[in-house]
């Protein structure tokens, strides 16, 4: 029986209702549909293994397979009540992973026998559109966010992830007393006491140089903006939300960019690292600046509603990933952060960078 947690089972959700539906709608930046602005589905494509399927919107929903055979024809009708009927399910469902076995025998009976396509990019679901801005029908890869369960993670954690900073400063630092602060929040209180001590924290470098190097190509000065980023939020206590955060950061300019003429320095940024966080870009794989997910992300709302940011509509989905995205904190001894600790003769402190929807 295949079992699965909410966010695996929404990649089911999604495949079923855009066959209902026979479109996806744009949002704008507060995730509303925007009237009027949609794209039509043509076809979804999917891959398990060797097997590869076609699930074709006319009329009907004719099942096709690699060699253009059709297999099943469908009413849409099938597939709006089990779309629903999945949503319900997911809905009420409690714990962590979790079966659905009527559902799991439709699927079954139209060649889909796991919850997730095969993958060799970071697209969850390709769909061939008709564009209406060109009235060509491109072949889209788009990543899904569902709001059904756990917040999901834009940028995930790793050792790869962790920025290294050095504690300058005259006279030698006692490490030990440092360690020993336990007090929540317990970095920004060590953080507050190396500076009470006359002490510094300076940015150095990051612990991965794919990582380091995947952030320089997206922009050079990108490395020191999200160590100072990561900085001020670890030492400031209640401040997590990027916005916010951003916003903060701007205040300080701790780059000293020219801000006189209001040009967003930090804000395009940190919204570029964002836009290929969610498009491609991963921490510990080098990065080309080619999208693996051509199309953008679509959205799993709580009321079912799906709603898409395509590459088109930038300026909407780089707001939308600004502001509803967040700094976390993931574990600081599985990743080994927020300790002092030296290497010949200096002192670093590590910060841990996790970037997580709302």
């Amino acid at each position: 029986m295949v079992t699965g947690n909410k966010g695996e089972w929404s990649e089911i959700y999604v495949f079923l209702k855009l066959l209902a539906d026979g479109r996806l709608n744009a949002a704008d930046a507060n995730l509303n549909a925007i009237p009027n602005v949609y794209y039509p589905i043509i076809k979804i494509l999917r891959q398990e293994n060797t097997i590869s399927r076609e699930y074709r919107i006319n009329g009907n929903i004719k099942i096709v397979d690699g060699d253009n055979n059709e297999l099943l024809n469908l009413p849409i009708a099938e597939f709006v009540s089990r779309s629903q009927q999945l949503f319900n399910e997911l809905r009420n469902a409690e714990g962590r992973s979790f079966a659905f076995a009527d559902i799991e025998t439709f699927l079954n009976s139209i060649d889909i026998h796991s919850l997730t396509a095969l993958k060799t990019d970071k697209a969850d679901i390709k769909v061939v559109v008709h564009d209406l801005n060109t009235g060509m029908q491109p072949k889209l890869g788009f990543s899904i966010k569902s709001m059904l369960g756990g917040n999901s993670t834009l940028f995930n954690p790793g050792n790869t992830t962790n920025f290294i900073y050095e504690i300058l400063g005259e006279g030698e630092l006692n490490i030990d007393e440092i360690n020993a602060i336990e007090t929540t929040p317990k970095i920004a209180n060590r953080i507050s006491e190396i500076r009470g001590r006359g002490f510094e924290v300076k940015f150095q470098n990051i612990q991965s140089a794919t990582l380091q190097l995947n952030l320089q190509l997206i922009d050079s000065d990108l490395p020191q903006i999200l160590a100072e980023l990561l900085l001020l939020k670890y030492s400031t206590p209640g401040l997590a939300l990027l916005a916010p955060t951003l916003g903060q950061l701007t205040i300080n300019n701790p780059l000293h960019f020219d801000l006189s003429q209001g040009h967003p320095f930090y804000e395009y940024k940190i919204k570029n690292f964002l836009t290929d966080s969610a498009l491609g870009m991963t921490p510990a794989t080098m990065w080309t600046g080619q999208y693996d997910a051509t199309g953008g992300i679509i959205i799993v709302k709580a009321n079912g509603e799906l709603v898409c940011y395509h590459i088109y509509n930038r300026n909407e989905f780089q707001n939308y990933l600004l502001n509803n995205t967040r700094l976390e904190q993931a574990s600081t001894s599985r990743y080994n952060f927020g300790d002092l600790y030296r290497e010949n003769g200096r002192t670093f402190l590590k910060l841990n960078l996790q970037v997580r929807f709302n």
